[in-house]
């Protein structure tokens, strides 16, 4: 039986107008309602009209990987995860497709074709693209799996790093060492890993009795050299460690100290997170939390065969641990902390 809009907006007792604008990602409806919508046709099996007749009864031995310019160009990072999801395929006699998603398509909510024509057997979502385009993706009902990324609005499985006991395991090895006055630095609207690594920082802060100055919450920075040291520059006083993010904001935090005249770790320690490059190639090598890249793409890809084997199982989100790695970065205060 051919699911149609009308039959959508009978189940919830909505007008077909409002169905269409859910389906569409135009405004005029709630992000609630929007949901709602996406998860009755999703459990009704609706396909928007142009794919209806492209339905393929067999697999197409095909899985599509996609992703925002931005996290594209992260190559240090997220280069490490598509190399694995390619040899996870590979294993499994899968072939890979990759699309861009470019701003225009991101805003305009244009789907790439391999998902307008159900191409694909299984999508993996790599990062953090927009909320109303990642949910237009998933209308298509075809199995998805998103890598680095969830929000409370989309309901899928996500392949997450346990950010949070991340954030806390970074500010704690700082305390150990000795620091009672440490920063953050990161930009938590950005994405909610970052979000979550703070809270790691005030579950770390909290847990030693240790008070945090506001100033020295930077939640709003950009990884640009010029924004890090303009902060730095406006702080009446500075504390004698910095819990960054991740490794670009490490990167250019130390050379913005350094610049400033001040040597690390010395005056100032910093650890970061993810372990990229740039936390291996700065002077000095910088101390950060540890993530298995390579395991993002083997629990994807086995958890999106069992989504496609499994799809009306409840979503679930899958936490991989991190690990501390103590370069030269940090080390105990020169200031008496007795």
């Amino acid at each position: 039986m051919k699911v149609t809009m009308q039959m959508i907006a009978d189940t919830l007792h909505i007008s077909k107008n409002s169905v269409s604008q859910a389906l569409t990602g135009k405004d005029g409806v709630s992000d609630e309602t929007r949901q709602l919508v996406i998860k009755t046709a999703q459990k009704l099996g609706y396909l928007y009209p142009d794919t209806k007749k492209k339905v393929k009864s067999e697999r197409s031995g095909s899985i599509a990987l996609i992703a925002s310019d931005f996290a594209f160009s992260q190559r240090n990072f997220f280069g490490e995860i598509y190399l694995s999801i390619e040899q996870e395929c590979s294993k499994r006699g899968m072939t890979l497709q990759i699309q861009s998603v470019n701003p225009q398509a991101r805003d305009e909510l244009v789907l790439p074709s391999f998902l307008q024509n159900q191409g694909v057997d299984g999508l993996l979502i790599l990062s953090h693209i927009s909320t109303d385009y990642i949910n237009t993706a998933l209308a298509t009902g075809i199995p998805t799996v998103l890598i680095d990324h969830h929000h409370p609005r989309i309901h899928a499985d996500c392949i997450l790093t346990n950010n949070r006991f991340g954030g806390y395991d970074a500010v704690s090895h700082l305390i150990q060492l000795g620091h009672k006055k440490i920063g953050f630095w990161g930009n938590v609207s950005f994405s909610p890993s970052y979000q979550e690594r703070l809270e790691g920082y005030h579950m770390a802060m909290n847990e030693a009795g240790l008070a945090f100055n506001p100033d020295w919450l930077v939640k709003d920075a950009l990884e640009e050299s010029t924004d890090v040291t303009d902060k730095l520059l406006r702080m009446d006083s500075l504390p004698t460690a910095w819990f960054c993010v991740n490794d670009g904001l490490g990167f250019l935090l130390i050379s913005s100290l350094q610049q400033l005249g001040h040597k690390i770790p010395d005056n100032f320690s910093v650890c970061s997170f993810d372990n990229g490059q740039l936390s291996r190639i700065n002077t000095p090598t910088t101390t950060t939390m540890g993530v298995d890249l390579s395991k993002f793409g083997q629990m994807a890809i086995q958890q999106l065969f069992w989504r496609m084997e499994n799809p009306s199982e409840p979503h679930m989100d899958i936490i991989l641990p991190t690990i501390l790695i103590e370069r030269e970065s940090t080390s105990k205060p020169s200031e008496d902390i007795s």
